[in-house]
């Protein structure tokens, strides 16, 4: 029995800078941190000949060429797994489609599996790499590289997106304080809301490739609003970050009107009035959940909790990608 995880993402800043169409041309970054949630994946060899696969579905096939689920198909491809009498299970602390990653998380646990089936050593770096081909590359998903990245390495990092495909993690240069300050006051709050990020970023992705001047301009303003969070845990102005982030929110509304809707609006303007000091919606947009600075956790909590938000309470992961148990 082989057991992985990958935890799932919160971005911090610059978010929208990792997809291809822009960091080949422009350069990307966008600080990232791993949370204490998690996609598993369990792998074990079975008597009959038979590869079983139990996610949202369950499938019975005798080779792999039959799986249906287009990552767990392309995953055993790439690395060759020969057997064919094996149950392949996931599982996830969080539904998919919530803007946290949830995606590139599977196939990062996933890989990590199946390298530990295997017997063969993976990086980080090399994790997400193969998560990228397999989902970039293979399956021609219009997404960028932070989800893979961060699920890979955990903790929180600055990631650079560099013309040539190369990527740069730097861990983020932050303070003990800062830390503990930034965990206490980011709070997380369901909006009932699941999209596919695919769908959303393609309309990034489409104008992106097509030179559209207002998307490339807002993508410049939101990298520069990364560079200028990373100065801003860098010399502990939590309060700097989460003015940025509501600066950055603005933004990112203005790339699509599919970004927000008006329940979505109301939540969040709600919130800045009851303790929130900035704040925004995680992952591509659409849906999923958003994520505040809290000046006063205890009123924004009574807020949400009244207008039937869910919160999901967390701290930072700092082991990425990892196997939990073999036997």
């Amino acid at each position: 029995m082989i057991i992985t995880r990958s935890p799932l993402r919160i971005s911090l800043g610059g978010g929208g800078t990792d997809l291809p169409s822009y960091y080949h041309q422009h350069e990307g970054f966008l600080i990232s941190a791993a949370i204490d949630k998690y996609v598993y994946i369990t792998l074990h060899d079975t008597f009959q000949k038979e590869i079983i696969i139990k996610y949202s579905q369950t499938e019975h096939v005798q080779n792999v060429k039959e799986i249906q689920h287009p990552i767990i198909r392309e995953a055993l491809k790439l690395l060759e797994v020969k057997s064919e009498n094996f149950e392949l299970a996931s599982l996830a602390d969080i539904p998919a489609g919530t803007g946290l990653g949830s995606s590139s998380s599977f196939t990062c646990a996933l890989l990590k599996a199946l390298h530990t089936y295997n017997k063969t050593f993976v990086s980080p770096a090399e994790l997400a790499e193969e998560a990228c081909h397999i989902e970039m590359d293979l399956l021609k998903e219009p997404i960028g590289k932070q989800d893979q990245y961060i699920s890979s390495h955990g903790g929180i990092n600055c990631f650079t997106f560099c013309k040539d495909n190369r990527v740069k993690a730097e861990k983020l240069n932050i303070s003990k304080e800062t830390l503990y300050n930034l965990e206490d006051h980011l709070l997380l709050f369901f909006t009932g809301y699941s999209r596919s990020a695919s769908n959303v970023l393609k309309e990034q992705d489409d104008k992106s490739k097509s030179n559209d001047t207002s998307m490339i301009d807002n993508l410049h303003f939101v990298k520069e609003l990364g560079y200028r969070s990373k100065k801003a845990f860098e010399s502990g102005n939590l309060e700097e970050f989460a003015n940025i982030m509501n600066i950055h929110w603005e933004s990112k509304k203005k790339r699509s009107n599919a970004m927000s809707n008006e329940r979505i609006n109301k939540w969040y303007d709600l919130a800045m009035q009851n303790g929130a000091l900035g704040g925004k919606l995680i992952g591509a947009g659409g849906g999923g959940f958003l994520m505040f600075y809290a000046e006063d956790n205890k009123k924004l909590r009574t807020t949400m909790a009244r207008e039937g938000l869910q919160e999901v309470r967390f701290r930072f992961d700092f082991d990425g990608s990892k196997v939990v148990t073999t036997s």
